[in-house]
């Protein structure tokens, strides 16, 4: 039983039925074509492999023009570098003088005054681990490079954000700049930032204020846009001039949407200065974390990595328990300083009480190295332990994995099949038998859901089959631009053309098919797994308890702080990014999952109970189908997830853009650098113009949204 027909929302893969059906048919042509393309692949081998000779040599070009613009302004962007290094410097110096009691005494107090006792608690007991496994002057010094990056990158965004809010021109400009700076992956930032300023911590700061700035960027916009017009109104019966106007109406009234963006920024400074230390070189933690994990000293390399995460989750507390009490209504203290300001005088008593201790307790000044507790070893022996005695499980979920998914993603089942993993080879009465079998799930999906699910299935089983590095690039290229064109229009379509064939005449398209293939099995698992929790948590709130707080801790997380735990069990390859990258991009799809379960209109329910509807059939014919623009949304971010950590993931053996990546800047290739950062950008760019087109279409279909 369900609900009534003219009411229930149409299947995602609905299609009207009708061979006069246009998309229908540009699907039909375009399967001759592409089968023509597959059976005589032989003969028209430059769609294969594309040749050569045919590679526009863009990286070159760009190299000689980065050299030119180096040896021009050479000189200009080494004296910033200067003096930037001066405060940085100083206030790494401060955080190394300043007694542990003492600094421990002042982030306890800020977390006091962010968000309670708890939080409190929390710090203390996060800043004592950093001080009692001896990662004290590495935490410090990251904290003094994320100290100078985030008041930059807080600059750059509040008034990148203004400017965009103010000035439509500068909209125009700002918002595709915000997509490109989004969606480049982290490394590709330090190539030409590495050329001009040098190694150093100042890289990271430089990187940081790009890289982080954009969610500033976008949440002043959608502050300012948001500010009542009746709090405008009245500004301007008071007498404000526009300067007043806006620092003092729009910008204040704006506060909790802009500190939001405070705390966003803050998370990826945190994480972008960890990524810098790989190139510069400095004693901080993010460099500990990276020389151990080179080293494959894997318990060292955990301890370092906590630290990481403890400080992520500090920043992202604090700064979101003060984000929180933004809006809150403070009374004036009246009375003296300690009423008026009792956490200033906190600080300050905390700080005299921390020297006049060191002076009098060395200890205090200095953290003895006999009170060091460092169970690296320990932890080593563990993970030797484990591996050794676990090694039949671990090997047998790897091989499978790699044999039976992700090897026919890569390189197709007709070049992976053999006797002795698959049972089988791959002969022509197997293949015909392959095919038949598609060709009846096919079938079946269009009698069940409508011809675009056969049309998914086609494309899935004829991935399988030939794999992303053994389909014809014109195949590739016109299934991914007729999607974009039948669920955007012709201008997404268009830009997804023109993005697949900028990787082609590139040179970038056999490792664009690399990256494609292990992210489009990371976001498999990821959509399919996540949905899964993501559906059992909307419909149990003690499952939704137990996942939330793992969901923030994994989105907390840094990225290339996931490679310890798998490098530990499974070693470096490709199985290894994968679960780094599946860690990573999962939650969105859980979080997507069950908030649009969670929020589905009531009346829709409702009425299905009404007539009759099981919980099952409710889930299935009414939620499901109601909440797909937000699954989908979540799916899009899964893509943007998998994308980002696809360069971190090139530290494990991966091969593809993301290595390309990482090569560019270990070698300071700044062409190879914007072209695999730039193709990568694209790939991010392509999917999330298609599936925010589908989204928006989906909503329209179900009246979510007026047409």
């Amino acid at each position: 039983m369900s609900i009534a027909t003219r009411d229930r929302p149409e299947s995602p893969f609905a299609g009207t039925g009708k061979l006069a059906d246009p998309q229908l048919l540009s699907w039909l042509a375009f399967a001759v074509v592409a089968i023509l393309f597959l059976v005589f692949r032989d003969e028209v081998a430059w769609a294969v492999r594309y040749p050569n000779a045919w590679v526009v040599p863009l990286a070159g070009w760009l190299d000689v023009a980065m050299d030119w613009f180096t040896d021009t302004f050479k000189v200009i962007f080494r004296f910033i570098s200067m003096v930037l290094s001066y405060p940085m410097e100083w206030l790494e110096g401060l955080l190394h003088w300043l007694p542990w009691p003492a600094t421990i005494a002042i982030v306890a107090i800020m977390a006091y005054a962010a968000k309670g006792w708890r939080l409190s608690a929390f710090c203390v007991a996060a800043l004592a681990y950093m001080l009692v496994v001896g990662y004290w002057d590495e935490s410090m010094s990251t904290l003094a490079l994320v100290g100078m990056s985030v008041p930059l990158s807080l600059t750059l965004g509040f008034t990148m954000g203004l400017l965009a809010y103010k000035f439509r021109w500068a909209r125009r400009i700002i918002e595709p700049l915000l997509d490109v700076m989004q969606t480049v992956p982290t490394f590709a930032y330090l190539v030409p930032i590495l050329i001009l300023f040098g190694v150093g911590p100042v890289v990271g700061m430089v990187a940081s204020a790009i890289y982080a700035s954009p969610p500033m960027v976008r949440n002043v916009m959608l502050g300012l846009s948001r500010v009542p017009a009746d709090v405008i109104e009245s500004g301007r019966m008071s007498g404000c001039s526009e300067f007043q106007l806006m620092f003092m109406v729009r910008v204040p009234s704006a506060l909790p949407t802009i500190m939001v963006g405070v705390n966003q920024t803050i998370m990826a400074a945190l994480s972008m200065v960890i990524i810098a230390a790989i190139i510069g070189g400095f004693a901080d933690i993010g460099w500990e974390v990276l020389s151990t994990m080179r080293k494959a000293q894997t318990g060292q390399s955990l301890l370092a990595g906590i630290v990481i995460v403890l400080m992520a989750m500090m920043m992202d507390r604090i700064s979101r328990g003060f984000a929180e009490r933004t809006g809150e209504i403070h009374v004036a203290r009246k009375g003296g300083l300690l009423q008026r300001h009792p956490y200033l005088v906190a600080f300050v008593v905390a700080t005299l009480t921390g020297v006049v201790l060191a002076r009098l307790i060395p200890e205090f000044g200095t953290y003895p190295t006999a009170w060091v507790i460092y169970p690296a070893e320990i932890l080593n022996d563990w993970v030797s332990w484990f591996t050794r005695n676990f090694f039949w499980l671990t090997d047998a979920i790897k091989t499978y994995t790699l044999f039976f998914f992700m090897l026919p993603m890569k390189a197709g089942l007709e070049r992976i099949a053999r006797p002795d993993n698959w049972g089988f080879e791959m002969t022509a009465t197997a293949a015909a038998i392959y095919w038949f079998i598609a060709l009846l799930a096919g079938a079946a999906a269009v009698r069940k859901f409508g011809w675009r699910a056969g049309v998914v299935v086609g494309l899935l089983t004829m991935l399988f089959f030939f794999g992303s590095t053994g389909t014809p690039w014109p195949v590739f290229i016109g299934a991914v631009t007729l999607i974009a064109f039948q669920v955007g229009g012709w201008r997404v379509g268009l830009f997804a053309c023109l993005a697949l064939l900028f990787m082609l005449v590139t040179g970038a398209w056999p490792r664009a098919m690399l990256s494609f293939y292990l992210a489009a099995t990371s976001v498999i698992i990821c959509f399919l797994l996540g949905g899964a929790i993501g559906i059992w948590a909307a419909q149990n709130d003690r499952v939704s308890a137990i996942v939330r707080p793992i969901n923030d801790t994994l989105q907390t997380m840094p990225l290339f702080v996931f490679l310890i735990p798998v490098i530990m069990v499974f070693l470096v390859g490709d199985f290894s990014a994968l679960l780094a990258i599946i860690m990573y991009s999962i939650v969105p799809a859980i979080r997507y999952t069950e908030y649009g379960l969670r929020h589905v209109d009531p009346s829709a329910v409702e009425a299905a109970r009404s007539m009759g509807c099981t919980e099952n059939q409710i889930l299935w014919r009414v939620k499901l189908p109601l909440a797909i623009p937000e699954i989908m949304l979540g799916l899009n971010q899964v893509i943007m997830f998998a994308l980002a950590m696809l360069v971190i993931a090139a530290l494990v053996g991966t091969r593809g853009l993301g290595q390309w990546v990482y090569d560019s800047l270990t070698n300071a290739k700044f062409g190879q650098g914007v072209i695999a950062g730039g193709s990568m950008a694209l790939m991010a760019m392509v999917a999330d113009r298609v599936i925010q087109a589908w989204a928006k279409q989906k909503k329209r279909d179900l009246g979510l949204i007026d047409h």
